[in-house]
């Protein structure tokens, strides 16, 4: 494992409804060194927030061991979520003022996610010719139609 401690996997995630909420889609890509995997799925019922966070926890869950991580994301709410807001929610039993916080459970997951890799968030403006942003873009569209046809991913 020689010159692997400073390996870093970069993974790019999308995701959306539509309409939102809505049939969901959403997308990974991951990279690390010259291999290059893409992901995908779907749901049924959904919002954009919690696809861009499902995209986010199957490309951390998709790394057999524990990485460090490059993670671009054009979702504010994720990159806020999990860089500013978490610490506060998990302090105050994932609450916010008197209600739950909403995706809680996904949160957690990602919690679990962060604890075992070792993960930078980046934001990336979406749909501003990124190439990487632009084809989870694809993907995840993709993923809706499909799951609008009946196909489940």
């Amino acid at each position: 494992m020689t010159n692997n401690a400073n390996a870093v996997v970069e993974i790019y995630t999308d995701g959306g409804c539509n309409p939102n909420p809505g049939v969901g889609g959403w997308a990974a890509i991951l990279m690390y060194k010259d291999h290059v995997k893409e992901l995908s799925g779907n749901a049924p019922k959904s919002t954009n927030n919690r696809m861009e966070m499902t995209a986010a926890i199957e490309a951390l869950s998709a790394l057999r061991r524990p990485c460090k991580v490059r993670l671009h994301t054009d979702s504010e709410y994720l990159k806020r979520g999990i860089t500013e807001w978490m610490p506060a929610w998990k302090r105050k039993n994932w609450m916010r003022g008197n209600k739950p916080v909403k995706n809680q459970d996904l949160w957690m997951r990602l919690d679990e996610l962060v604890n075992y890799h070792k993960v930078e968030w980046c934001w990336v403006r979406g749909h501003d010719g990124n190439m990487y942003n632009e084809r989870c873009d694809e993907l995840a569209t993709a993923a809706i139609k499909l799951c609008k046809e009946g196909i489940y991913l």
